[in-house]
């Protein structure tokens, strides 16, 4: 049969569909002073507010908020930012931008539906907190849950290399004289053998740990439980090193002989093992340092507990122990321009795209890092911890 075309049949051309571009936004910023313990980062940096002023946005710090990382007011101010003495002024802002988590009592001053970009500690994270920003409706991102475009996470990974490289050039110190240690030079020197570094885990603060040590001239073995992270450390340092799994005897051997050991494994749910037992300090050398990174997640030595910048050591079986959590806090200043450098990008392009939203349609990265839109919860962690109902941020972006 034929085919045929009815005489009511008509070709209608259709109207070509464009992408319509978002106008450029001028964003309200605000950078509140840190209260939080131990925080001494400022989360943007005089450069980086002078970058988003110039192009046509608004911001306003707390007086004396990067004081910490040797940010002066007139710093900000000749960066063309307002430095406020009101905290409430600056938590009027569209965007607020910190380097703690918030706090029960900023919460309260925070306004509706504004966006907060900060760091998340699941630890301490209060049912009450996620309720109220649920109840203002608040865009809330986490920083370090921000992927960029090769998949990893910029802040992470730039607090793991200043933890690592901080580690070693802190045991170093608490090996010398000056701070009653038993005056070892970690590198050793011609004819006297280079100090012994025990490194927990293969990850990036290890790997950092591992390049610090070696570029001062230490013996460094490596213990982990993944064949994969020994094998990609070697291969990241380029050249062979003593590895093993975590076998409890081949381990006690080697921490008996040690002068340094840096606890840098990575946690599991949330909570880092614990791999060495008290016997096992016990078998230490008299004045050697242990550097336990994985504090903030309960620490992989028995004997540790957590210390201060102000009081960072303590002694146990006459072993020197470093457990300050936030490590990247003890070198503000560098941490500060590392945490501005990932973040004023995306500040600068919330401005272009004309708001947050249109950057979270954009950039699959960042909204990985949201936790809280608009009233819902889009952090399954979070959402299960809580007893809270989950969506998918996706779902809400429409895709």
């Amino acid at each position: 049969m034929r085919p045929s075309v009815t005489p009511g049949f008509s070709y209608i051309p259709l109207e070509e569909t464009l992408e319509i571009i978002p106008s450029q936004r001028s964003i309200f910023i605000g950078i509140p002073k840190e209260s939080s313990f131990q925080e001494n980062r400022v989360a943007l940096t005089p450069d980086a507010v002078a970058v988003l002023v110039n192009n046509g946005n608004r911001v306003v710090i707390e007086h004396n908020a990067g004081e910490r990382s040797s940010f002066t007011d007139n710093d900000y101010s000749e960066a063309g930012a307002q430095v406020s003495y009101d905290k409430a002024e600056v938590f009027r802002a569209d965007m607020i931008i910190k380097s703690a988590p918030i706090s029960e009592e900023e919460v309260c001053l925070l306004q509706p539906n504004q966006v907060i970009i900060s760091p998340v500690h699941l630890p301490f994270l209060k049912s009450k907190i996620v309720e109220q920003l649920m109840k203002k409706k608040i865009i809330a991102i986490a920083f370090d849950s921000i992927k960029d475009d090769s998949g990893t996470y910029p802040i992470v990974r730039s607090m793991s290399e200043i933890a690592g490289s901080s580690s070693i050039m802190t045991a170093a110190k608490y090996l010398s004289n000056i701070h009653s240690g038993t005056g070892i030079l970690l590198g050793g020197i011609s004819g006297i053998p280079p100090a012994k570094v025990v490194i927990l885990g293969a990850g990036v603060v290890a790997e950092f740990a591992a390049r610090t040590a070696l570029g001062l001239g230490a013996t460094v073995k490596i213990f982990d439980n993944s064949i994969y992270r020994l094998m990609r450390i070697q291969n990241n340092l380029g050249r062979r090193l003593y590895t093993s799994v975590i076998d409890p005897k081949a381990l006690q051997k080697e921490l008996s002989t040690a002068d340094v050991v840096v606890g840098a494994l990575k946690p599991i749910n949330g909570v880092t093992p614990v791999v060495v037992t008290e016997s096992m300090v016990e078998t230490m050398k008299s004045g050697s340092v242990i550097v336990d990174v994985s504090i903030d997640r309960g620490g992989c030595f028995e004997t540790s507990r957590a210390t201060t910048h102000e009081n960072p050591v303590f002694a146990k079986h006459d072993v020197i122990h470093y457990c300050v959590p936030n490590i990247a806090s003890g070198v503000s200043r560098t941490a500060s321009k590392a945490i501005s450098n990932v973040l004023m990008p995306i500040i600068l392009r919330c401005s272009e795209l004309g708001g947050i939203e249109n950057v979270l349609h954009s950039k699959q990265g960042i909204r990985n890092g949201v936790y809280l839109f608009k009233g819902c919860v889009t952090s399954q962690t979070i959402a299960k911890r809580f007893n809270l109902k989950y969506t998918d941020i996706d779902l809400l972006m429409g895709f």
